[in-house]
């Protein structure tokens, strides 16, 4: 008998959580009893990470995370594989669901423009676009937009020291550019749009987009 398709998902939401280890312990058991394994952040500023189990097991603790408090638009992307990718269930308690070392900075105040798919290339192709890719350079070796910026940063942590010095160079240069950031799946384009939105003054549109 073929073995049935087991379903990944990767899922974040920003939204406040008075006491994130109050919501630990229950999270866990529910992933457990479901036989889900993976990893789970939980922090003050929201939920993230990546679960494995049948898509049976995995509709119902999506369910059931889109029942904490403000986790109803919680967002995810789905994929399959034939093996069980992790070896165990970690529920973790962060200070940041995805650490970029900003502590004032909060993607639910003030994040860049959402920009539809059919939308991105016409954006991208307008020669007062800067593209900036935020992903860490493994990532982007992988493959990139033509014309995108590098950061070349390891780490998210490195994106706002890079990003003061990219917006040093366009303010001497006298330019407003619009600014195009991509990730993967969104979680770090909320705060990179979030942080440059906070500190572009002359920067006159921040645009967001995930892929």
């Amino acid at each position: 008998m073929a073995q049935a398709l087991l379903c990944i998902a990767a899922l974040y939401r920003f939204t406040p959580f008075a006491d994130p280890a109050s919501l630990r312990g229950p999270l866990l058991d529910a992933c457990l009893s479901h036989n889900i394994k993976g990893t789970l952040l939980l922090a003050r500023e929201g939920i993230n990470g990546t679960i494995a189990g049948t898509p049976e097991a995995i509709d119902t603790i999506l369910a059931y995370i889109r029942t904490l408090p403000g986790c109803d638009a919680l967002e995810w992307k789905l994929s399959h594989n034939d093996t069980m990718p992790f070896n165990r269930m970690k529920v973790r308690l962060k200070r940041e669901i995805v650490t970029m070392g900003q502590p004032d900075i909060d993607p639910l105040a003030g994040v860049g423009h959402y920009v539809p798919a059919a939308e991105w290339n016409a954006l991208i192709s307008d020669p007062d676009t800067i593209l900036i890719d935020t992903r860490n350079d493994y990532e982007v070796a992988v493959g990139t937009f033509k014309g995108a910026i590098d950061p070349d940063i390891r780490s998210f942590r490195e994106f706002p020291d890079w990003f003061r010095a990219k917006r040093a160079t366009l303010e001497a240069e006298g330019r407003k550019p619009k600014i195009a950031m991509f990730c993967t799946g969104g979680i770090r384009c909320e705060k990179s749009t979030a942080f440059a939105s906070l500190k572009a003054r002359k920067t006159s549109i921040i645009s967001r987009a995930a892929f």
